[in-house]
């Protein structure tokens, strides 16, 4: 199949739901062998029902050993995509010593052993794409009650400006997205968590974007996309907002 990936294989976490999804259907519609890992079976076997290109292993991105079996079981990756992700709702008054781990862990430490083990054989080959979940809560803007979530997505922000600094002149391009609001499963969950009427604490969400909408997963899987891709083949060390103006 010709696309915009053909002949790429993409690894892909937390591709059960969300953005994660988007983009495993994203990639695979434009050429990509994809490997879609989440911790989810259930909605694994739902993703590989949708595209052939498409195939699946349950993956908990906390335990190195899992990352480091999965990546020497695999093929060499052409593109990483690391969208697993966490949010901690408190200030630091809320944050106990478990929750920040647990963020850190999920949201920063995953990445730096995805991308540790996949980098080796992207350097042998002078070609690879690494691609990081960061958000506009992180270095870019404070939200309220993100404390540990805004922490871990500057984190990520100066993982992926480093690796991209270490690895510009090897072929090897790392880049970051960071969203606004965006509507997934899991922004349901958190909606659905809080105290009061479902539709107003909904309300409350859409009425902070400027565009007066959230965003759609499909809409964040188009830029992972293009920077998976050869087009954006002089694009390493950025940050890309895609927040519907929340951030002006």
């Amino acid at each position: 199949m010709s696309g915009r990936l053909s002949g790429k294989y993409a690894l892909i976490t937390a591709a059960g739901a969300g953005i994660g999804h988007a983009t495993a259907l994203a990639f695979a519609k434009e050429g990509a062998k994809v490997l879609a890992t989440d911790i989810n079976a259930d909605a694994l076997a739902s993703l590989a029902a949708e595209h052939s290109s498409i195939t699946t292993r349950t993956l908990d991105v906390t335990q190195p050993e899992q990352i480091q079996k999965l990546v020497g079981d695999s093929a060499p990756f052409d593109v990483l995509f690391n969208c697993a992700g966490y949010v901690h709702a408190g200030t630091i008054l809320d944050t106990d010593d478990a929750s920040w781990r647990r963020s850190f862990a999920i949201n920063v430490d995953s990445m730096f052993h995805l991308c540790k083990a996949v980098l080796p054989s992207m350097l042998e080959r002078s070609k690879g794409s690494i691609i990081n979940m960061s958000s506009v809560a992180s270095s870019i803007k404070g939200v309220p009650n993100r404390f540990a979530y805004t922490a871990t997505k500057a984190a990520v922000i100066g993982l992926t400006r480093s690796i991209a600094a270490d690895y510009v002149t090897r072929g090897v391009r790392c880049n970051a997205i960071c969203p606004g609001t965006v509507k997934t499963p899991s922004l349901g969950d958190r909606v659905r968590a809080l105290a009061g009427d479902e539709d107003t604490n909904w309300r409350s969400f859409v009425q902070r974007q400027p565009m007066g909408r959230l965003g759609e997963p499909e809409e964040i899987a188009a830029l992972a996309l293009y920077l998976a891709s050869d087009e954006s083949s002089f694009t390493t060390g950025t940050v890309h907002i895609v927040d519907g103006g929340w951030s002006n």
